[in-house]
């Protein structure tokens, strides 16, 4: 269940997040319960593992902006680093980022449910 307890467990700064809604509660959750289902999460995994890293970066760097504007700490996080590696089009494996990005957007998605 989406509460401001729930959301202060999972790691999401409430208080920052509602201020950036002007603390409009209603607003704040509306917008949290559109993220787990946002198309930039399978965009970003799916180019990057067609190695297309300018795609993945501007996914990366969407779900970034919407991320930090509500304080989704748990979520924003992980996305403000693969986001820093896709700017410079590394090589790397991103799999280990790619799975605690699912793991936090499953457990918001958990939340997200009525």
């Amino acid at each position: 269940m989406l509460t401001i307890e729930n959301l202060n467990a999972y790691g999401a700064d409430t208080k920052t997040g509602l201020a950036r809604c002007v603390n409009n509660q209603n607003l704040y959750f509306r917008l949290i319960k559109t993220v787990p289902s946002m198309d930039a999460f399978t965009k970003l995994k799916d180019s990057i593992l067609q190695h297309d890293y300018e795609s993945a970066f501007q996914a990366a760097h969407g779900l970034k902006g919407a991320l930090t504007n509500l304080s989704l700490t748990p979520l924003s996080t992980p996305i403000i680093e693969i986001t820093e590696h896709l700017r410079g089009k590394e090589e790397m494996d991103y799999s280990p980022l790619l799975t605690l990005i699912e793991e936090k957007r499953k457990e918001l998605e958990e939340l997200c449910q009525d």
